[in-house]
């Protein structure tokens, strides 16, 4: 019997589904990893915890020796900081429209708030928002390393960094993202030699401004493992906590470091060869394809083929698996992220199913 159907027998009666089941001791081996890793590599860690937007987590990972955590909004880094988390990166291409302006000045009071800037409209749309306390905010300049999304090109990055220390802020880096290497197996590798390539041509333009890169920040978790050039200070890996079918798949992870699940029932058979879950988009989210499905029952070859709302829908591999309705089965998502924001709390439980505990998703739905 697969592993985590093993656990999930060992829990159904004191569970209801759809739930997402953590499997503790499997998160903290990941979170363990990771963190040697980085100490072997002489690198500070700084997790995403997008990822998962709970506090019991985030203080796991930092007593575990993270140096901080990296949040995607203000809303998240918000959450944190009320529950005592000092050092606090937002990584993202901050504009303090509406209220996030006093906001960020608040944060920035309390904690030691880091934020990201590409340009100079939000360079001077934070300095304004921070008045007198501009000095306070320190930003890290993002850079593009071929990921195609946000950031400003390498060599640009001087100049953001002398019009933030212009205008009052304190430049300490840069930081970017390396998306393109989640394309496959064979980008992971060319994905986090670009972002080396761009993030050594950042530091090359800040040193020549004057301006000592104190922080030079890599993700993901599909390149963490070839993100080791002497040029980096941190990394922010974020899905590593649980691990996902699409780190599987890129050799970012093996199946025996999945850390969660989505546990679902059985509830329609009628259609042959197949089967009905009560895991739809509003629980597992609609990340996938109908070519590599949108979430898998480990131990099996089966994969949900198509999602409505509330219906996962199951078609059953030739041979001996056969679900009746009422069978509570694993689901493994495609992607993490998106799964953790559709529920308000975890079932927390070991690889042998006997303890239970319930964690909230504490940052759930803060989105701004």
């Amino acid at each position: 019997m697969n592993r985590l159907q093993r656990a999930l027998d060992a829990l159904v009666e004191r569970v209801d589904t759809p739930a997402p089941i953590i499997l503790a001791d499997v998160m903290q081996d990941n979170i363990d990893r990771m963190q040697a890793f980085a100490a072997q590599q002489g690198l500070d860690v700084r997790p995403h915890v997008k990822t998962h937007k709970c506090v019991e987590i985030g203080r796991r990972q930092v007593k575990a020796g993270a140096v901080g955590i990296t949040a995607g909004n203000v809303g998240e880094a918000e959450v944190f900081a009320a529950a005592g988390f000092e050092d606090i990166f937002i990584a993202y291409p901050i504009w303090p429209s509406g209220t996030k302006g006093p906001r960020i000045r608040r944060l920035a009071e309390t904690t030691r708030l880091r934020v990201g800037v590409d340009n100079f409209a939000a360079i001077n749309a934070l300095a304004d928002a921070m008045g007198d306390d501009a000095d306070r905010l320190q930003v890290v300049i993002e850079v593009d390393c071929g990921a195609r999304r946000s950031g400003a090109p390498a060599e640009a990055a001087c100049d953001l960094a002398l019009a933030a220390r212009k205008r009052g802020l304190l430049p300490v880096g840069v930081f970017t993202y390396p998306g393109h290497g989640s394309a496959g197996p064979e980008t992971r590798k060319l994905a986090a030699q670009d972002q080396d390539a761009a993030l050594t041509t950042a530091v090359r333009s800040l040193s020549a401004a004057g301006i000592t890169a104190e922080v030079v920040s890599a993700g993901s978790t599909p390149t963490v493992e070839f993100s080791t050039s002497s040029v980096i200070t941190e990394i922010r890996p974020g899905e590593y906590v649980f691990n996902d079918l699409n780190n599987t798949r890129l050799g970012a992870c093996t199946e025996d470091q999945i850390a969660l699940f989505v546990a679902g029932t059985v509830v329609s058979d009628w259609v042959p060869d197949q089967v009905i879950l009560d895991v739809g988009t509003k629980a597992i989210s609609r990340e996938g394809s109908p070519e590599i499905g949108y979430g898998a029952v480990p131990g099996t070859s089966a994969i949900l083929s198509k999602l409505n709302e509330y219906h996962g829908f199951l078609p059953l591999p030739a041979g001996d698996f056969r679900p009746a309705v009422g069978t509570v089965l694993p689901v493994v998502p495609n992607h993490v992220c998106p799964v953790v924001v559709n529920f308000e709390e975890y079932i927390v439980t070991d690889s042998t199913g006997t303890s239970l505990e319930r964690w909230p998703v504490d940052a759930r739905g803060f989105l701004n």
